[in-house]
């Protein structure tokens, strides 16, 4: 099993029956695809659709059907499309229960770099400063590390994307939770030791008394 694959069925066990959940671009869209069966769950896109489902075969791409990244997703019967004030209204009311977004760093503190590269040109800061701000639940998908380099630091480099810090990381290695402005590690990986994840993490993690295995549906 990949390490996309890993995190996003990691991350789909953190969804509820009934959640509006808002999915950002990249490994966050592939949580879609592993839905516990028989759970309702309303996937929200900021660019004005609620109701996107699991990422379309290549033969069924509508090209005027997108998420907020301009990649192609479905939508499911029941689902609805609006403008983009109605769809930031729900994130920024509170409306949102749960957000999944990718990350370039996370701090000690638990706040979250996800917008900015510098020297690289992004088509636009997207919906991520009001989601993080906004969302009643915040969730990182990103690798443990980038070449080499770990993505969860004392400090980031990148600007913030938010003042606020996230709620859950979970990365290919290990679930690690923001609690009170600190990181702590819950579960590894089949195969990870805490070693091995303290090895590959800048950032101070306190250990959970009892670490576990991480589920993957």
């Amino acid at each position: 099993m990949d390490a996309q694959t890993i995190i996003a069925r990691r991350i789909a066990l953190e969804l509820k029956e009934g959640m509006l959940v808002n999915l950002g671009i990249g490994i966050p869209t592939l949580v879609a695809n592993y839905v516990p069966p028989g759970m309702h769950v309303y996937f929200q896109s900021e660019n004005g659709l609620i109701g996107t489902g699991p990422v379309p075969d290549v033969d069924l791409v509508q090209a005027r059907l997108t998420d907020a990244g301009g990649r192609p997703v479905t939508a499911i019967p029941g689902a609805s499309t609006f403008d983009s004030s109605i769809s930031f209204g729900l994130i920024r009311g509170g409306h949102v229960d749960m957000t999944v977004l990718g990350g370039l760093q996370v701090d000690a503190q638990g706040r979250l770099a996800n917008w900015m590269i510098p020297g690289k040109m992004v088509p636009g800061m997207g919906g991520a400063m009001d989601l993080v701000t906004g969302a009643k639940r915040v969730v990182v998908a990103m690798q443990h590390t980038a070449k080499g380099a770990p993505k969860i630091v004392e400090r980031c480099a990148l600007p913030l994307t938010s003042a606020r810090p996230i709620d859950l990381i979970v990365t290919e290695l290990a679930v690690i939770a923001q609690e009170g402005g600190r990181l702590r590690l819950l579960e590894t990986a089949p195969g990870v030791s805490v070693e091995q994840v303290l090895a590959a993490t800048e950032a101070t993690l306190e250990v959970a008394e009892n670490v576990r295995a991480m589920a993957l549906g």
